[in-house]
């Protein structure tokens, strides 16, 4: 995606239609694109990229905690679970849908653990349902928005009041708190000295993610559909199993992120990830994925990822409250969407030939 991606009418092909007594407008269809090195400063990336570089700036600053190895270490575990998810729901944002019911997938799938680990089962056990509760959520998705061709927004927005709803059905006011040992190392181990297994897991996520998206026809089946299903349809692409795929993943890395937060907790509430939707799905939107589809890239969403990590980090060791960064990461979304659209009025004003 690129921030100045508008083109405007030349003067010399206006004064060659006028030549020609053609009224129409004339459109200006360039026959060429720009330079490598122009488009890749011209990226989405690259500011997210000047972004990251200004709130590292400005928080090490600010504080001289913020560089530590250990404590930037401590700050993936706030953004990685999201993250997880966030990589799963940009393919299906990219196909022109939506899931709004991945944090309640994480609430039912943290209580079905929950059960699990009540009864006495082995950590294994209890990974295997998180997992096949996210799977089968996932699975529930599909089949509303492919089969009975629901809007995605209001089949998720009734799935996220369902799963939530189960989860509070389950357990009330009360939690589960007793879980082995062993399974506290997917949310709290480390597979190499500051390097936790949680970021480890995003960082083979990202890449697989990247890979099938940039480099498989499957990422470019999934790019068609957003920019447009009906055309991909006749045109021979499989639209609504290629979504019925997506929504399956999103529900399996929801209940992957549900695994390794309860892993983190150490305890399962039906509150638990409360409003995490919202987190999920600005950090897609922020990593440049259109929401109306077809436009994305999987560097942007990680990029998106460490830039909202690391300014809650640096807020909280500044003693911000909860409050302010909510207002901040509001007031950041607004300004990084809306930078492009103004920068792209300006260039097209700049552009056009004095009457």
């Amino acid at each position: 995606m690129t921030m100045l991606d508008a083109k405007v009418p030349s003067g010399a092909q206006d004064d060659a239609a006028k030549r020609d007594g053609d009224a129409r407008p004339v459109r200006f269809i360039p026959d060429r694109g720009d330079a490598p090195a122009l488009a890749l400063l011209r990226s989405w990336e690259t500011l997210l990229l000047a972004l990251i570089a200004a709130i590292v700036t400005a928080a090490s600053l600010a504080s001289p905690y913020f560089l530590d190895i250990w404590n930037l270490s401590d700050a993936t575990f706030n953004f990685t679970e999201k993250a997880i998810v966030a990589l799963a729901l940009a393919f299906v944002i990219l196909s022109a849908e939506i899931d709004i019911s991945v944090a309640g997938i994480i609430a039912l799938a943290s209580t079905m653990m929950g059960m699990t680990a009540a009864a006495g089962h082995p950590a294994a056990v209890i990974v295997a349902v998180g997992l096949a509760t996210g799977l089968a959520c996932g699975a529930l998705n599909g089949v509303l928005v492919t089969v009975l061709e629901l809007p995605s927004i209001v089949a998720t927005i009734g799935t996220m009041s369902l799963f939530r709803g189960l989860a509070y059905g389950i357990l009330g006011d009360g939690a589960y708190t007793r879980y082995p040992a062993e399974f506290a190392y997917f949310g709290q181990g480390y597979v190499w000295e500051w390097l936790s297994f949680e970021f480890t897991v995003f960082l083979g996520l990202a890449l697989l993610a990247g890979i099938v998206l940039h480099g498989t026809a499957f990422g470019r089946t999934v790019r068609a559909i957003g920019h447009n299903p009906a055309a991909a349809e006749f045109s021979g692409l499989r639209v609504r199993r290629v979504k019925f795929w997506l929504f399956l993943a999103a529900g399996l890395a929801a209940g992957l992120a549900s695994v390794m937060l309860t892993s983190r907790l150490g305890s399962t509430r039906p509150s638990i990830a409360t409003g995490w939707e919202l987190d999920i799905v600005t950090m897609v939107v922020l990593g440049g994925v259109a929401i109306t589809g077809g436009t994305g890239t999987i560097p942007g969403v990680v990029l998106a990822a460490l830039v909202m990590g690391l300014l809650t980090f640096g807020l909280g060791l500044l003693n911000v409250s909860g409050i302010i960064m909510s207002i901040v990461v509001g007031a950041m979304l607004i300004t990084v969407v809306a930078l492009p659209i103004l920068l792209r009025r300006l260039s097209a004003r700049l552009r056009r030939p004095a009457a």
